[in-house]
């Protein structure tokens, strides 16, 4: 059976991957950092308890980063 191609889209930016990856492997392939941040998939915040978890076909990763200021 051959694999089909999973889009999704990080950050505003669309990518393409051979099969699902998991939230930390989208993490690891675009060069994210997986410490310090927050992942939200379609508007609502996904636990790091989850991120070993395939990602949906469509899905919209935002990672988020806490910045200081005011």
């Amino acid at each position: 059976m051959t694999a089909v191609p999973v889009g999704i889209t990080v950050n505003g930016e669309d990518h393409e991957f051979a099969e699902a990856p998991t939230v930390r492997q989208v993490l690891e392939q675009l060069n994210l950092p997986c410490q310090g941040v927050a992942v939200a998939v379609d508007g609502a915040l996904f636990p790091k308890s989850r991120w070993d978890e395939l990602v949906g076909r469509g899905w919209e990763l935002e990672v988020l980063t806490a910045v200081q200021g005011g």
